[in-house]
């Protein structure tokens, strides 16, 4: 079996490597984790207890000639600071936020692909001169790069969460983002039996909401808006680390557990949550949501393995798309 090394920045709790991990299996190629790195140590936490090593601190202290030679760069990179964007200067021009770091990595160790993940405002962002440098910085580095807006809901997570994926590879081949995956699975799936008490909302909280709303779903998850307006669907509104305590709630009830927050990222149960509820409500509100990223994963790989020569490239090009 062929081994893939690949390295996970802004890592957080793993999404990305539970993604290529689980990607790989399928595939009969072994994984490797050559490093890993966040600056949250509460993250760094959850990433040992679940991966068996810590994830090296600050990125931007870490020299890109000490980062190992691997075949996938994966990143889930912050989308602050970017004011500093604006010049159209490409490479010199993010210097200074963490896109730079990046960069920098894929500039000395030229990988044979990565796979970036970013907020979906990231396309309009300063009129959508931001994403053009990022994507412009990307090329000059020798990379073959696209980008597509996708939907946790479109890959069996009954949550409604929009991410940008930017997908680079060295060499010039027939990539192309994966179709949706339909149904979701259902909520009945992802909720606990029993839950404690104390994740139940106040009374008053929910005669209030009830008073405003009546869903149409006999299960739902109940959205509230800045505005105090109320909808609700069969599936969750994005996980947001900084919400509301209240902003999503369960048949308009109950607040969601950690390990249901965590499933709707897609996190299996065999994931451990060693963190308190205030920690792995952010830590599921950060996260990459696995189905996504896994497949886009999928698509990616057989491009990477090495052993995949051109006519099997084409072989399956003209199985998905026809001759001629």
């Amino acid at each position: 079996m062929e081994k893939i090394k690949f390295i996970d920045l802004f890592c957080g709790i793993g999404g990305f490597r539970i993604a290529m991990e689980e990607a790989c299996r399928e595939n009969d190629l072994i994984p490797e984790c050559v490093f890993s790195s966040d600056i949250d140590t509460f993250c760094q936490d959850s990433y040992e207890a679940n991966f068996g090593h810590r994830p090296t601190g600050d990125i931007t202290k870490v020299d890109e000639k000490d980062i190992p030679d691997h075949d996938i760069l994966f990143a889930g990179f912050p989308c602050q600071p970017f004011s500093i964007i604006g010049q159209m200067q490409g490479f010199n021009d993010i210097r200074g936020t963490l896109f730079f770091d990046i960069a920098r990595i894929l500039k000395h160790k030229r990988p044979k692909a990565f796979v970036l993940e970013n907020v979906k405002q990231l396309v309009g962002h300063d009129k959508g001169r931001t994403l053009k440098i990022i994507i412009k910085t990307l090329q000059e580095l020798g990379y073959h790069v696209q980008y597509a807006v996708l939907n946790a809901l479109d890959y069996g997570l009954p949550q409604k969460r929009e991410r940008v994926i930017i997908v680079g590879h060295r060499e010039p081949i027939m990539f192309s983002f994966p179709s949706p995956v339909r149904p979701f699975k259902p909520l009945s799936e992802i909720l606990e039996k029993k839950v404690d008490k104390k994740y139940y909302a106040s009374e008053y909280i929910v005669n209030k909401r009830k008073a405003k709303h009546k869903s149409a779903y006999k299960l739902s998850i109940w959205h509230e808006n800045k505005a105090g307006n109320i909808c609700s669907y069969p599936y969750s509104c994005a996980l947001r680390a900084g919400a509301s305590y209240n902003y999503l709630l369960v048949n308009g009830e109950r607040r969601l557990t950690p390990r249901e927050m965590f499933r709707l990222q897609g996190f299996p149960d065999i994931y451990k949550i060693v963190v308190n509820d205030s920690q792995a409500r952010k830590q599921a509100g950060n996260a990459v949501p696995v189905n996504l990223v896994k497949a886009v994963i999928l698509k990616l790989l057989p491009y990477v393995a090495s052993s995949l020569d051109m006519t099997s490239v084409l072989r399956e090009y003209e199985v998905e798309y026809g001759k001629g």
